[in-house]
């Protein structure tokens, strides 16, 4: 791979990872929500789905998948059900009135919880993996006996700068969590908003 196409294709990752999604809409909200930490660890779920999606491209299931319309609808149920389940989760702590404080919460349980959460919602959105089907081979050349490993490098490398981007993100929605906790009730408002944003995300699954 020549070095003037890889970073063209850096320069295109990083602008589409900064342009509004759902990714960092839900980053932000979870950031401002759990603190700093809790969206980083979001992030890195995140990104471990490009991992995967970037492997089914490499071995050619997702151009299967693609051609497979009962394949795409039942990712597509899947992935919805599972946010709408989480957003479920979210409105029933905030009906409850649950808190959030300044204390970091080092639970380890709870960090697990929010990586999974991160790779299930890439993973389970077929969104995801026709973007990458449709976006890697542009910069691949499919004729060369390395093509595999082209697309896993590329697909390594938008993981690392979605990394980053989001985790320098999620530290500055950390920073204003730490101005917006004077405010009273927050904890119910932002687990009213988390709830909703994963409602829209999954509602914008199913009928796009």
């Amino acid at each position: 791979m020549e070095s003037a196409t890889f970073f063209y294709f850096l320069a295109a990752s990083i602008l589409l990872t900064l342009a509004p999604g759902p990714d960092i809409l839900y980053l932000i909200t979870k950031s401002l929500a759990s603190g700093a930490k809790s969206g980083i660890i979001l992030a890195a779920g995140l990104v471990s789905g490009i991992i995967f999606h970037t492997f089914l491209v490499m071995a050619g299931v997702a151009a299967i998948i693609q051609n497979s319309p009962s394949a795409m609808a039942a990712l597509k149920i899947f992935g919805a059900a599972y946010l709408l389940f989480l957003a479920f989760k979210s409105f029933q702590a905030a009906k409850r009135g649950e808190k959030i404080s300044m204390q970091k919460s080092d639970d380890e349980n709870s960090f697990k919880a929010i990586y999974k959460r991160g790779v299930l919602m890439n993973v389970l959105n077929p969104k995801v993996l026709l973007f990458f089907l449709a976006f890697l081979p542009q910069f691949v050349n499919l004729s060369s006996e390395s093509s595999s490993l082209q697309i896993i490098l590329l697909g390594v490398t938008f993981a690392i700068q979605a990394f980053i981007i989001f985790s320098l993100i999620a530290v500055g929605a950390g920073k204003v969590r730490k101005i917006l906790l004077q405010k009273k009730n927050l904890g119910r408002i932002l687990n009213f908003v988390e709830s909703a944003v994963l409602a829209i995300i999954a509602v914008t699954l199913l009928l796009f």
